[in-house]
């Protein structure tokens, strides 16, 4: 019998040339601030783009806007102190992960499990972060009647419907694409669990396939999450 040839991550030759590519941005090398000060430049060019379709996908949206006054001055504020604070902690997160992944011998455990650790923090991180800010809105902008209790009753609600980009936190939600995608088909392309599936499939379709599916997964959670304390809230 010829005894099955184990995967090797040579195998992902092509993929190799990519992370290579995203290592010039990222590295827990790099000072602190130039780490923070790049991955605050990826949170905007995440976030510009899918506001703007949000923008234009939303009827009346881009004329109240243009008018200016309060609903412009109200929608600044918000991506302003919600927004970008909420997509720079998530990126944040997920770019130091991919980057302590690239140390070499970083964990014996296999390189899908910093996937899973992503999601999880994912689904904790995006609600808690909107939950503390909604209150925050509330004592400081006189946001939702200037009631905390008003501002932490809205915050499931809202993200139940983020999933399908039915409000601006789904803009949020969808910006922090940007650092789950580059982590998940790294941490998948050096899997030794996930190595045979990975070869089944066009190496960099298949790669792409598997943090797409990552990526679904973290959002579900976060709508499933949101939509069960919805219920239990009435």
């Amino acid at each position: 019998m010829v005894p099955k040839r184990r995967f090797n991550i040579l195998d992902l030759k092509p993929y190799m040339c990519q992370r290579s590519y995203m290592q010039r941005f990222f590295s827990v090398d790099m000072p602190g601030i130039q780490f923070v000060s790049i991955v605050l430049a990826f949170s905007l060019a995440a976030l510009l783009p899918v506001l703007c379709l949000y923008i234009l996908l939303s009827p009346g949206f881009a004329a109240a806007l243009a008018a200016g006054g309060p609903s412009l001055a109200r929608f600044l504020r918000q991506v302003t102190t919600n927004g970008l604070p909420v997509v720079f902690a998530v990126n944040y997160v997920s770019f130091f992960l991919f980057a302590v992944i690239q140390k070499p011998k970083v964990a014996r455990r296999d390189m899908a499990f910093f996937v899973l650790v992503d999601i999880l923090l994912r689904a904790i991180l995006f609600p808690s972060l909107h939950a503390l800010i909604y209150v925050l809105s509330a004592d400081w902008f006189e946001s939702f009647g200037g009631s905390r209790a008003t501002a932490l009753s809205v915050v499931a609600p809202t993200l139940a419907r983020s999933a399908l980009f039915e409000n601006i936190s789904g803009v949020y939600l969808y910006a922090t694409m940007i650092s789950a995608l580059p982590l998940y088909v790294s941490a998948f392309g050096q899997s030794e669990f996930l190595g045979p599936t990975v070869r089944r499939l066009p190496i960099k379709a298949g790669l792409m396939l598997l943090a797409l599916f990552a990526f679904a997964l973290s959002v579900g959670l976060i709508a499933i999450g949101a939509q069960g304390i919805a219920y239990l809230q009435g």
